[in-house]
């Protein structure tokens, strides 16, 4: 294990965090000043996110089989830079559509591939002292693309975003290629050991019907079902609300830094204190907080009571953007599917992830922004209930 491919694999983790999501959340502002409508927009963003859940479980096999994983990084941050340019010079309806789902593939493969990477470079001793390195660059990445993107938007045009995603990009490569691939040991990263290199692997099947990782993955789908809406249902209440005290724009900016603010030391402290305490209890501690969270937004609908509403997002998501990929390591080690136990994962995430705003604004279309984060609460709940009933068989369970 050397120290540089480790230090190029944290700046690997810094710069993708811009270049992953591509235009991101400045998508909707680059389409509307070309005079799109919000419904066409609207699809356009679905059908990438789609593509992007479609893609996860292929992508973490993909990761178990290949050994050329910098060739794919580079491919996929090369393939999201040139469909995002493409919009610049051509926002036709097909052209952006095909963009978005470009973009969506390409980042659902980039993510387990920096899983398989750290693993393959630290082995799993080590992997959850490194994944926390990783988590805090990536939301240190996240807060300084969002900071700088926002000053160059406001003073140059929706194109300096366009530009610093490039830059981004160059800085992304440049990195990956500084990571020496003979020290990525391609056994270990799909989590075997040289003894069982050789050994018969178990069929794909057997994973989705391992307790760990079907109880881990119906926890995380309730999990981000009642926490994925949370954020956007707090930034349409301020706007409903038409208060004077911040604008809604400002408001929703300042939620995320503040959550990618606390983010950073949690997933270092998370990391430091995963061999003390156990990836188990550091998820129980995350399950903890998202139903308080909830319960506050609730009761609370002043401007300024989303502060500690968004500290407590920030621990719970360092919490967990350690943990889990640790926790998943662990159960599946001598499998040989570690990266495709990864990919199952993000696919229930992302499920929960995105019935969670459908979910949330019927609810506050029918009753009120109090009754969606109550009912966000109690589904919260039912993820910490999930995982609480169920985690202490699924970690005395063995592959057969």
């Amino acid at each position: 294990m050397q120290l540089r491919s480790l230090q190029a694999l944290c700046l690997v983790n810094f710069f993708m965090a811009d270049v992953r999501d591509g235009l991101g959340p400045f998508l909707g502002i680059f389409l509307t000043e070309r005079h799109w409508n919000p419904a066409d927009i609207g699809w356009v963003m679905t059908a990438g996110g789609l593509a992007g859940l479609l893609a996860t479980l292929p992508a973490g096999v993909a990761t178990d089989a290949t050994r050329h994983k910098r060739s794919l990084l580079l491919a996929g941050t090369i393939l999201i830079t040139c469909a995002t340019l493409m919009l610049w010079y051509f926002p036709q309806g097909w052209i952006t559509l095909l963009s978005q789902v470009i973009t969506g593939l390409s980042a659902a493969l980039i993510a387990p591939i920096l899983t398989g990477v750290t693993l393959g470079l630290t082995g799993p001793d080590k992997f959850g002292h490194q994944m926390g390195k990783n988590e805090a660059f990536n939301h240190a990445g996240n807060m300084s693309a969002a900071l700088i993107a926002g000053a160059s938007v406001w003073y140059w045009g929706i194109g300096a975003v366009f530009v610093l995603m490039t830059a981004m990009a160059l800085l992304a490569g440049m990195a990956v290629l500084a990571i020496r691939s003979a020290e990525i040991d391609d056994v270990a990263a799909r989590g075997l050991t040289i003894a069982s290199s050789n050994s018969p692997l178990p069929r794909l099947s057997q994973i989705a019907r391992h307790p760990a990782i079907i109880i881990t993955a119906l926890t995380l789908l309730l999990f981000h079902l009642g926490n994925a809406a949370l954020l956007p249902m707090l930034s349409l209440r301020v706007a409903v609300m038409h208060n004077q005290e911040i604008s809604p724009g400002l408001y929703a900016a300042a939620t995320v830094v503040i959550s990618q603010c606390v983010m950073i030391p949690v997933a270092l402290f998370a990391a430091k204190h995963a061999t003390r305490y156990g990836y188990a209890t550091l998820i129980t501690l995350a399950l903890l907080i998202l139903p308080l969270r909830a319960l506050m937004a609730s009761a609370f609908d002043s401007t300024y009571s989303m502060v500690p509403v968004q500290i407590l997002d920030g621990i719970a998501a360092g919490l967990l953007g350690v943990s889990i990929p640790g926790y998943i390591v662990k159960v599946l080690q001598g499998s040989g599917h570690t990266n495709a136990g990864q990919g199952f994962i993000m696919l229930m995430q992302g499920i929960g992830a995105s019935l969670s705003p459908a979910l949330a604004g019927n609810i506050a279309a029918a009753y009120s922004y109090r009754a969606t984060f109550a009912v966000l609460a109690v589904i919260a709940f039912a993820a910490l209930v999930t995982w609480w009933m169920g985690s202490r068989r699924a970690d005395n369970y063995q592959l057969n």
